[in-house]
């Protein structure tokens, strides 16, 4: 029998309910070794805070050895992001929501002085509390923030590296018409993905916009069909569905339903033919896969659930 124990407890640091709470973690590349994890979580007075943590004695989390990377402001309660992850270059990734309430009403999506509405891309392996990747788009601090990989983001509540290939999935919630999925071939950071110019691959709030130097969604889709708030997935490189193999799979909260698009394509070309895999049957707030590529799904209620076949 398998115990099932506290690794850690924080809760007394995070305010939780809605879109905040403990949003994000992940374990750093040579956690084996140097027993190093990261988080990212809502502060009680609101604002998001990505710290770093170690291992105590007993080999848990140790919540005295915080060491807080980075805070940042929160306007409203909602588009927190939350997911960090590491990419095949080592650094650690960071989606920012663009602050909340509706709309983007301070047009953070489309400014380089914060970092709301953006991709980060940090190095938690040097610096203090960490440095800035000498290939980030504005790494010396000229025209926009150092920590800036991309931005033009809504709320990319989830997104993966595939691990063959380093390229990056964003899954990038709508406003009330379109759900994205960007794509990103590894290393090619400083693209703008439009909001709040776009919504998706569709004009927000105005008939004609201006798409000069913006990079539209591999793949979106609408809410006609009860759909309502993406939620990104991994590309598959597991052995249980060969027919699957090299597919990034994902789905939406409300409606449930599974789909995937051929990942190395959409890098190569910037678009995505999706198909339906079928229905989850539950909420699906998030994916994960295991070391050997197969994947699993969140749903909202708590549930852990592994993709299996089913019979015809």
């Amino acid at each position: 029998m398998v115990e099932i124990g506290t690794f850690m407890d924080i809760s007394e640091r995070i305010r939780s309910g809605g879109e905040q709470g403990l949003l994000g973690l992940v374990f750093h590349p040579d956690f084996e070794s140097n027993g190093r994890f990261f988080v990212n979580y809502t502060h009680p007075r609101g604002d998001t805070v990505v710290s770093e943590f170690g291992l105590d004695a007993a080999g848990n989390g140790d919540p005295n050895s915080e060491r807080i990377l980075l805070t940042i402001a929160q306007p409203y309660s909602n588009h927190n992001g939350g997911m960090i992850a590491f990419g095949s270059d080592g650094y650690l990734y960071i989606g920012m929501g663009d602050g909340g309430s509706g709309g983007d009403p301070h047009g953070y999506g489309q400014r380089l002085d914060t970092l709301l509405g953006k991709m980060l891309r940090i190095d938690v392996n040097s610096g203090d509390p960490y440095g800035i990747p000498a290939d980030n788009p504005y790494a010396d601090g000229n025209g926009g923030l150092p920590e800036i990989w991309s931005s033009g983001l809504r709320n990319p509540w989830r997104f993966a590296f595939d691990r063959a290939t380093g390229g990056m999935f964003i899954g990038d919630v709508g406003q009330n018409v379109r759900e994205e999925i960007n794509v990103e071939p590894a290393g090619e950071g400083g693209r703008n993905y439009g909001w709040n110019i776009m919504e998706a691959d569709r004009c927000y709030d105005q008939s004609s916009c201006n798409r000069q130097g913006l990079t539209l969604p591999a793949a979106s889709y609408g809410r006609d069909d009860g759909s309502c708030s993406v939620t990104g997935g991994y590309v598959y490189r597991g052995s249980a569905f060969p027919d699957l193999y090299g597919g990034y799979v994902y789905s939406d909260y409300c409606s449930g339903v599974l789909w995937a698009f051929d990942a190395e394509s959409a890098l190569e070309t910037g678009a995505a033919n999706a198909v339906a895999l079928g229905e989850s049957g539950t909420s699906p707030s998030s994916f994960g896969e295991d070391e050997a590529g197969e994947l699993y799904l969140v749903g909202h209620g708590g549930a852990v659930y592994r993709l299996v076949a089913t019979p015809r």
